[in-house]
């Protein structure tokens, strides 16, 4: 494994590159925003939702939300410039008290919202097939919120989509055509984190077309014919977390202070108590973990130093989310050891090797870790 010589971030990451100079694609990324104008972008920004405003026939803009600060974020900025959203949840299975509270804060900051539930039978059958298919959990997740919004686009004629962030742009991509502004298909196909697979890829697992309709996106030409386009506000207004957050904490977003579910953010991941599984089997597959990934964000934004945040993973150790993955193993009904046996099919050996009884990382961060 090699690491960025910036973040901490390895190269087994999906879609990272370390160049020849020891810097990741993301932090290369992360240096253009300083010479970005945000006022132009901001004002592309208001250009494309006063088209939204005119062509609109009910509501300008769909907005995807959970229970996050980024939901709040979103919703405060579309209110601000006097967008009338809808806002859209994929309502996840596993919804914390503190997420049923956000999104609740999020819906009496003033805009109509559809909270969309899949049927917890086929919902709980395709989690275990994605798992032990590809080591996954979420799949299922993100093929609902990339799919729902956009069919209820084109049900209600809504012709403007607002995610977040772009993840390929924050958490390293390289520079083409699939990771600009607007969540395209070559998007989804590339970062959308479902192993590349669309809900057709799965009738031959035992699914059927009806079963899966929640899944299904409707396709370009419909949304071409429409004219409808889904964008990240992160291209148009700087994103950065501590910042997100701030915005969401003014209008009414809450969290427990001190009290982190996976990474190193005690405000984020805290609306859905699977989330920290998707984020565990990285460990598994690449050898980092969400901690890695905030850590890095943080080194980019000018908080922490590198050794600084390589000293935060030694102190803090083990993020295995036993309450969580027990939780999910009663949802899909499977016993705890066929989990972890499953997981282990996914252990990448390219990186893990077994010294007698425990496995470890070659040429791991640092040298002291309790590996078991």
């Amino acid at each position: 494994m090699k690491y960025c010589q910036s973040c901490i971030l390895p190269d087994t990451r999906p879609n990272l590159i370390i160049g020849e100079d020891g810097i990741c694609n993301a932090c290369k990324n992360n240096s253009e925003k300083p010479h970005i104008n945000w006022d132009k972008r901001s004002s592309d920004f208001k250009k494309i939702i006063e088209h939204a405003k005119i062509k609109s026939k009910h509501y300008d803009c769909i907005i995807p939300v959970s229970g996050g600060k980024d939901s709040t974020w979103q919703t405060h900025v579309c209110l601000e410039h006097g967008l009338t959203p809808l806002a859209v949840t994929w309502a996840t299975p596993a919804r914390t008290e503190i997420g049923k509270k956000n999104l609740q804060n999020l819906i009496d900051l003033g805009v109509d919202h559809i909270d969309y539930r899949i049927s917890p039978n086929v919902e709980k059958r395709f989690m275990w097939k994605a798992f032990q298919k590809y080591g996954s959990t979420a799949i299922p997740m993100h093929m609902a919120i990339f799919s729902i919004p956009l069919n209820l686009a084109v049900k209600f004629d809504i012709p403007l989509i607002i995610y977040g962030e772009n993840s390929a742009f924050e958490y390293g991509s390289e520079h083409d055509s699939s990771m600009g502004y607007e969540m395209s298909e070559t998007w989804l196909k590339k970062f959308g984190v479902t192993a590349g697979t669309g809900p057709e890829d799965w009738i031959v697992e035992g699914f059927t077309h009806k079963e899966l309709s929640g899944y299904q996106r409707p396709n370009s030409e419909t949304l071409i014919s429409k004219g409808i386009k889904a964008l990240f506000l992160g291209q148009y207004f700087r994103w950065d977390p501590e910042a997100v957050k701030d915005v969401a904490l003014s209008h009414g977003f809450t969290f427990n202070s001190g009290n982190r579910k996976t990474g190193y953010y005690d405000y984020a991941d805290i609306d859905d108590d699977f989330i920290s599984i998707h984020h565990w089997m990285k460990w598994y597959k690449f050898g980092f973990t969400r901690l890695y990934d905030n850590l890095s964000l943080e080194i980019r934004n000018g908080r922490l130093t590198r050794p600084e945040a390589i000293q935060i993973i030694s102190a803090v150790g083990d993020q295995t989310p036993h309450q969580d993955i027990e939780k999910c193993c009663d949802f899909m009904n499977i016993s705890t050891r066929d989990f972890f046996a499953t997981a282990e099919n996914f252990r990448n050996h390219a990186i893990w090797f077994r010294d007698k009884d425990t496995f470890k990382i070659k040429n791991f961060l640092f040298e002291i870790w309790n590996w078991n």
